[in-house]
């Protein structure tokens, strides 16, 4: 009689379900985290390429005596704040401190009194407005080179457009880009030209978040249009209204290439800002200053960066 085959091998134990749900789990988080990372991973990138980079360079150039060799070589002296303490004792330094201010506040209160009159007014929706619209934002759209040198050629003193116009009404002659009263008013009114298409189309867009039952209600409460702008209107639009002046300052605070086209900086520094101040430094001349133009340099992006902070905490505060 046979007898019976028994399998004596060791059984395996199986984890319980529960663990090999927790595993899963586990695994299913760890691969969407890699896959987060990957689609993150471009971003980093281009971040650390285009600002970590070049800031981590302006910085180093700010703290050491570079020369054109150095500069190629290596090997440039540490010499720490001295860049910073030269820029500021320059004679050129305050100047072009009061005049950077002056041209952002300037230019940031017209382009945005302007575009916010535009935005209301485009809001009445009247036959044509979209393509009207559409027309305002050439400027915007046009290259900053083509957008100078066209206010270039109008301010011209012998052809310009500007001159003859003038001459036509019996006035004289305005050197607009020659004459030191004149130069920095000419590139304000070229950079408030190209700024007011971007605060049109920003405070376009916030007023028709604004509900019309809101603008409704108040006219049958018997409010004026100012009484409806001033105390419906405008604090709804607070925070597009904020958002739009910050990304301004920046920008403006940056400007260099329409002032630069237009005027170099000139004459005799009557519209040299901190921005083409800092390009003069370390590329405007035969034997480049390439410390103190990067000390200019890092000193623009503190004061944005201070303007930055200065409005998440505005904002902290209102949200409170």
């Amino acid at each position: 009689m046979a007898t019976p085959v028994t399998d004596r091998s060791p059984a395996v134990a199986r984890p319980p379900a529960g663990e090999r749900h927790d595993a899963a789990a586990r695994r299913r988080r760890r691969a969407e985290q890699w896959q987060a990372w990957a689609f993150a991973a471009p971003v980093v990138l281009y971040l650390g390429a285009f600002y970590a980079y070049p800031l981590y360079r302006n910085l180093d150039l700010s703290l050491r005596s570079y020369t054109v060799r150095s500069f190629v070589h290596g090997g440039a002296p540490f010499t720490g704040l001295d860049n910073y303490r030269t820029v500021v004792a320059d004679p050129t330094f305050w100047p072009a401190l009061t005049r950077t201010v002056v041209f952002t506040v300037v230019c940031l209160a017209f382009q945005f009194a302007i575009g916010m009159a535009l935005a209301l007014f485009f809001r009445q929706h009247f036959p044509l407005s979209a393509t009207l619209r559409a027309l305002f934002l050439v400027p915007w759209l046009l290259p900053l080179i083509v957008s100078a040198s066209s206010w270039s050629w109008m301010l011209n003193s012998e052809s310009g457009v500007v001159n003859a116009g003038l001459r036509a009404l019996g006035a004289g002659q305005v050197n607009w880009l020659t004459d030191p009263r004149w130069a920095l008013v000419s590139v304000i009114v070229a950079n408030i030209w190209i700024g007011i298409p971007f605060n049109l189309v920003v405070l376009y867009s916030g007023l028709q978040a604004v509900p019309p039952e809101v603008h409704e209600a108040a006219e049958l409460d018997g409010a004026s249009g100012w009484q409806r702008f001033r105390w419906v209107t405008f604090p709804l639009l607070r925070p597009v209204s904020a958002i739009t002046i910050l990304l301004g300052l920046v920008y403006t605070l940056k400007v260099f290439d329409i002032i630069w086209i237009m005027t170099r900086g000139g004459p005799a520094d009557a519209s040299t800002t901190l921005a083409t101040w800092s390009y003069r430094l370390g590329f405007g001349s035969l034997v480049p200053r390439f410390g103190p133009g990067a000390a200019v340099g890092n000193l623009l992006i503190v004061i944005a960066l201070a303007c930055g902070l200065m409005y998440i905490r505005v904002q902290r505060g209102q949200q409170r």
